[in-house]
């Protein structure tokens, strides 16, 4: 089967996150099981317009604002008859394919929208955007969707979805063994993009708390900022605060150093308005890392509260500090959750996940 799938990144963008591991795990795996598979996606400063990545052909033009357009002139006028099935991937808006595709279709999505355009959006595309959204998915009434999590199935079927429409697939992970220990002092660590619907701040404000108990923990800042500038906020945050010396950017690591760092960390902060799932969670937990997060869409997926981590419910820095220091303070009740969280992650595999869409994909009609 020739699949093409549209998604606003791919897998070599600055900025891919979670989402974007996913999508290419599946799509090579569907190349290792005989399709032909294509992915659309926004140009790469640095990259060529043209790439195969793990037999995955990728096409890259746009930006971030044009790739959807992009994406439906190059359809139209070089893929329409070369294409068997369409796979459209959500991020905030969609492809819109059921205005021009008639081939088979099937959307992807980790998380709806709603509250998070007014994080990263300003105005008027926030409230456009948030009013707009529920529109969005009745194009898609009929149209089979593939998502991660129990959670992002409620909010689609909140918009309009039929349960029978919607796939669970949930997310695997690529785990690297570290071989490091624990760091002697308290370490809190703060893993993905730097950007305000990830919280970050809130991050920030939770370690300003919780070092008035504990003065000799030290937080580490893991991952690229998204908006330019938004970096240098944070360190401004840092000196307000008067937590510069104990706060740590560490920017876009390795993987290798990404999981090191997780290691020696003793607890994942993870403070995100809403997730699909929650890679990182999984990524902390394999090195015995339990996550302190806000229950949210998403995380209360990823996190078996009080079993592998700690869900808080009041979404505040004080909250997310009052269970940081509780976890920090309680050895019995840390190493509790560190060895729950270990054997946690022991349940999510690719090769489960990617079996699971496989069939998925050879069952669209």
């Amino acid at each position: 089967m020739r699949i093409l799938i549209l998604n606003w990144r791919d897998i070599k963008h600055p900025l891919a996150g979670g989402a974007e591991i996913a999508t290419h795990e599946h799509a090579k795996e569907w190349v290792r099981r005989g399709h032909e598979v294509t992915q659309f996606s926004s140009s790469i400063k640095g990259e060529s317009a043209f790439d195969t990545i793990d037999g995955v052909k990728i096409i890259r033009r746009g930006n971030h604002y044009t790739v959807h357009i992009r994406a439906f002139f190059y359809y139209i006028m070089n893929l329409r008859q070369k294409i068997d099935l369409v796979v459209d991937e959500f991020h905030f808006i969609p492809f819109f394919t059921p205005l021009y595709v008639s081939k088979k279709k099937m959307a992807i999505i980790h998380e709806t929208a709603e509250e998070v355009w007014f994080k990263n959006q300003g105005f008027p595309i926030n409230i456009l955007g948030f009013f707009i959204e529920p529109f969005f998915f009745k194009l898609y009434a009929s149209v089979p969707f593939m998502t991660v999590s129990e959670s992002t199935k409620k909010d689609l079927m909140r918009f309009g979805i039929k349960s029978k429409n919607i796939h669970i697939v949930n997310c695997g992970a690529t785990i690297i063994e570290s071989k490091n220990k624990k760091e002697k002092n308290p370490t809190l660590i703060y893993l993905g993009r730097l950007a305000k619907d990830k919280a970050t701040e809130d991050a920030l404000m939770a370690f300003y708390y919780t070092q008035k108990t504990f003065k000799d923990t030290v937080l580490w800042i893991v991952g690229r900022e998204e908006m330019e500038g938004y970096s240098n906020t944070l360190r401004e945050i840092t000196k307000k605060l008067h937590i510069e010396k104990k706060v740590i950017f560490f920017d876009y690591v390795s993987e290798k150093k990404k999981f090191d760092l997780l290691k020696k960390a003793w607890i994942l902060i993870h403070p995100s308005v809403k997730e699909g799932w929650g890679l990182t969670v999984v990524e902390a937990a394999s090195q015995g890392t339990p996550t302190v997060a806000y229950n949210t869409s998403g995380l209360r997926d990823s996190i078996v509260h009080n079993k592998t981590g700690i869900l808080v419910d009041d979404r505040k820095p004080e909250s997310l500090a009052n269970s940081i220091v509780e976890l920090i303070g309680n050895s019995s009740l840390y190493n509790n959750l560190s060895s729950n969280a270990y054997r946690w992650s022991k349940s999510f595999k690719w090769e489960d996940s990617v079996q699971k869409s496989v069939t998925l994909i050879e069952s669209i009609t």
